[in-house]
């Protein structure tokens, strides 16, 4: 028995694969005590801990910690001189006509800064030894009160050599053995000052918080009787063992939207779709994803609060476009969708939990979209009243009927949403009408199919269980740990020998990590450089594929180089034009076992044939057929269709069709 588990901002998924198939389970979150909300959807499925040999878990824990400014007191140390390099951060300004712009506040404060003597070169030579019995003296009168949970580390040029950094950690360990200590030279061996000073502080922010979580989790499972393998999704799309995870909680910061791109890509793959936009559609937010040729995408660095974390993470942007999230008037009389969620806690109206505001899910409900007797199944109540209660207000101030109004914020959601796909795709050079789109979450499938005709999509691929696809992925994903290191290199064919040899040192320190928890990686390695032309500020991430790494030539490497230039600008230089390799990123991988492709329900809703429901979209009334998933033939049923399957209602507009493959997919295609 191999259990899922993902922790969402709204409802907590749950997918068990045993003997009898895959089953789920769908339960509301609860955002103070996540670990709870997990247990209780074990407790919903009526499972057994001592029967489940692998549980793999993926939660906004780490996420929610800086957001909510809920981590560890921390104390940072660094190279003399640089004290106030997390106060000067970047000479951007994130919003460039609010006048009221304040650069995002960092976790360290300046006060809990600490200065150190010693100092390298940016090529890694000793301009300071570091001064260790200073260091001593320093770190036990900081230390002496007790004041601080973690220590970070960040000296200048450390990613060129360690010692300085790792013979500070000694000294912190000996002086109070306790304590979490974070080097940047462990987190992120990359340069750039401030981005890794940012993560270096962040990942000794959440590091005790993800320690105390998994503790109690693993603890709450055991007595239980569990005693099977305990996983950690990891933002860059792979699982890492949950006793590695408390070591490195920097990995877990967007475990959850990485969970439902993988189970996106990896449920489709056998019906022979690569290129995929993935829209992740939940209570709070809506997340997507470029899928192409069938490769995960990895941004090199991503930001959260404002504040830069540079680690490999799936390139997802998120909008506030969830069911959860709160329809509202500005000052200028404006209807507005989001950013605002109600959240778990009180919730959309409907859910009868004391909310009082508008919500996504709200309007569903009104418009007819959502049905009331079949809401998650059948398995929970929910008031269409109070969903018609908290609209009227808006209704009134802008002149309209309760289901124009509603049907308005719905439109509106679908406009976040498009404009985030179009982030992805045109705005990075990818046309979006060579994917398909494929919806997940509770509320994707409702909202696909419009927001793929803005985007001249013509198929909409729904997956089975669309409505917990994030925990499946948790289970379809493959073990993964990545090293980083950044060691400029001109491409030349006096220093490809160089770069292949850099790429192979990190093949193999990536894979004796995962031999040293007892995890064998195969032969399939993540190879990516960051590359340049030599005078560029920013580098542009080159995958090396299944490239065999010793055929690798210099101009083959500039060639690979040109052609992704090419695709995000349009342009390249002339061939010769030095280029230059600024980072590397390699990933190791052991692949899961395989999970079974036929789906049952944990319970089907019934199906009978006839049954129709009314709704109203755009204006007009439509008379719609209701039925179940596993009612959907081999024949095409022209919308305006809901096709509800326990976990997630697809809605079918006039102008489409669904059918049923052969791999369990709703595939929903535009009539000509």
């Amino acid at each position: 028995m191999r259990v899922g588990i993902e922790v969402g901002g709204t409802f907590t998924d749950l997918v068990v694969v045993d003997t009898h198939g895959v089953r789920t389970a769908k339960v509301p979150s609860t955002p103070a005590r996540p670990d709870e909300g997990a247990m209780h959807a074990i407790e919903a499925a009526g499972l057994d801990p001592a029967a489940i040999e692998e549980l793999v878990h993926g939660s906004t824990v780490a996420t929610n910690a800086v957001l909510e400014r809920k981590g560890a007191k921390v104390c940072l140390f660094v190279t003399r001189g640089t004290r106030d390099l997390l106060l000067l951060q970047r000479h951007d300004r994130g919003s460039i006509y609010d006048l009221h712009y304040r650069k995002p506040e960092p976790v360290v404060a300046r006060r809990d800064t600490f200065e150190i003597d010693e100092r390298l070169s940016a090529d890694g030579v000793v301009i300071s030894a570091l001064d260790e019995k200073a260091a001593e003296v320093l770190v036990k009168k900081m230390l002496a009160n007790g004041e601080y949970q973690a220590a970070a580390i960040c000296f200048l040029h450390s990613y060129t050599d360690p010692s300085h950094e790792q013979a500070l950690a000694r000294i912190i360990r000996a002086a109070a053995p306790a304590m979490t200590v974070s080097c940047s030279s462990d987190v992120t061996r990359e340069f750039r000052e401030y981005e890794r000073a940012s993560t270096t502080t962040l990942a000794a922010y959440v590091q005790p918080v993800i320690a105390g979580y998994v503790t109690r989790f693993s603890d709450a499972l055991a007595a239980r009787g569990f005693k099977g393998r305990f996983s950690i999704m990891q933002s860059n799309g792979g699982r890492m063992p949950a006793e590695a995870m408390a070591r490195n909680a920097i990995a877990a910061l967007f475990s959850g939207p990485a969970a439902g791109v993988i189970g996106a890509v990896r449920s489709v793959a056998g019906a022979g779709y690569s290129n995929l936009i993935t829209l992740d559609m939940g209570g709070t937010s809506t997340d997507v994803s470029l899928i192409a040729d069938g490769q995960l995408e990895l941004a090199a660095m991503t930001k959260i609060d404002g504040l830069p974390v540079k680690t490999p993470v799936v390139d997802i942007v998120t909008v506030g476009a969830g069911g959860g999230s709160i329809a509202w008037a500005d000052d200028g009389g404006l209807l507005r969708v989001g950013p605002r969620s109600a959240g778990a806690t009180p919730g959309p109206a409907c859910y009868g939990r004391g909310g009082e505001v508008p919500t996504v899910t709200d309007a569903h409900l009104i418009r007819g979209t959502l049905r009331s007797d079949t809401f998650l199944g059948g398995k929970m109540t929910v008031d269409g009243e109070a969903s018609q209660r908290v609209f009227s207000t808006l209704a009134d101030q802008f002149g309209l009927s309760l289901e124009e109004i509603a049907d308005s914020a719905i439109r509106l959601a679908d406009a976040n949403i498009v404009r985030a796909i179009q982030q992805v795709s045109t705005e990075r050079g990818r046309d979006p009408r060579d994917y398909v789109l494929v919806p997940f979450g509770g509320a994707g499938p409702l909202h696909a199919a419009r927001v793929a005709e803005d985007l001249n999509i013509d198929t909409v691929v729904v997956p089975p269980n669309a409505g917990v696809l994030s925990a499946s992925g948790l289970l379809l994903s493959d073990h993964v740990h990545y090293r980083t290191r950044t060691r400029r290199r001109r491409v030349t064919d006096a220093t490809i020998g160089d770069i292949r040899a850099t790429v192979a040192e990190l093949q193999e320190e990536a894979r004796d990590y995962l031999a040293s928890l007892d995890i064998e990686a195969g032969t399939d390695f993540d190879r990516v450089l960051e590359m340049r032309y030599v005078g560029q500020a920013f580098e542009v991430s080159v995958a090396l594929g299944d490239l065999d790494l010793n055929a690798l030539g210099a101009d083959d490497l500039s060639g690979l180089f040109a052609e992704a230039h090419r695709r995000i600008f349009e342009f390249a230089k002339a061939h010769g034009d030095p280029v230059e390799v600024v980072s590397f990123r390699v990933g190791a991988k052991a692949p899961p076992p395989e999970v079974p492709a036929s789906p049952a329900l944990l319970s089907k809703p019934a199906s009978p044939a006839g049954r129709r429901t009314r709704l109203v979209e755009r204006g007009e009334v439509l008379d719609a057929a209701l039925l179940a998933r596993d009612g959907l033939g081999d024949a095409a049923l022209s919308g305006p269709a809901l096709i509800e399957d326990g976990s997630a209602t697809i809605y079918v507009p006039p102008g489409w069709a669904a059918t049923l493959d052969a791999e369990g997919n709703v595939i929903l295609k535009r009539e000509s």
